[in-house]
């Protein structure tokens, strides 16, 4: 096996350990009452930096946690240095956060769950708005090559199931 290869897979294992560490910050804020969404930043070599839970109570529909994230990590770190990072997100951005993510100039996005399929276990809830404008869609329209993986399909359904009964 190349060195590649190598790195390929102990990159994919750390996607999966960050995703399920992400979850664990829905869980938390989940417990605190919140909506069960969870966000990480890890830096260039996958050590986590920041932590986030939904804060939408105070933030009155805008406290999704990828952009909360953003928003203390642009205070936090250089542009040059975000660009090297990566966010782990529990469910695929929305529009809102991707745009965030965009313009806080961080390189990489890795989701566990994707929106159309949230939205698929939710339905129509007012709690609960989904556009179906994949973050892929919003990153192509932009100038940056923002890298995106998702949805992951060996934590899509433990993620999935923290919102079963939730909503």
């Amino acid at each position: 096996m190349d060195h590649a290869m190598i790195d390929d897979i102990s990159r994919v294992t750390r996607d999966i350990e960050l995703l399920l560490a992400a979850n664990e910050v829905a869980k938390r804020g989940r417990d605190d009452g919140k909506h069960p969404f969870g966000a990480l930043l890890a830096g260039p070599r996958g050590e986590i930096l920041m932590e986030q839970e939904n804060d939408e109570h105070e933030e009155k529909g805008t406290g999704h946690a990828e952009a909360a994230l953003v928003r203390r990590a642009v205070k936090a770190y250089r542009p040059e240095f975000l660009w090297h990072c990566t966010l782990y997100t529990t469910v695929e951005p929305c529009v809102m956060c991707a745009g965030c993510t965009y313009w806080g100039n961080i390189g990489r996005v890795v989701y566990g769950a994707s929106e159309a399929a949230l939205l698929a276990l939710t339905g129509d809830h007012e709690d609960n708005p989904t556009m179906s404008l994949p973050c892929r869609e919003v990153f192509a329209k932009g100038q940056k090559p923002i890298e995106v993986v998702g949805p992951v399909a060996e934590v899509e359904a433990t993620i999935l199931d923290l919102h079963r009964d939730y909503w």
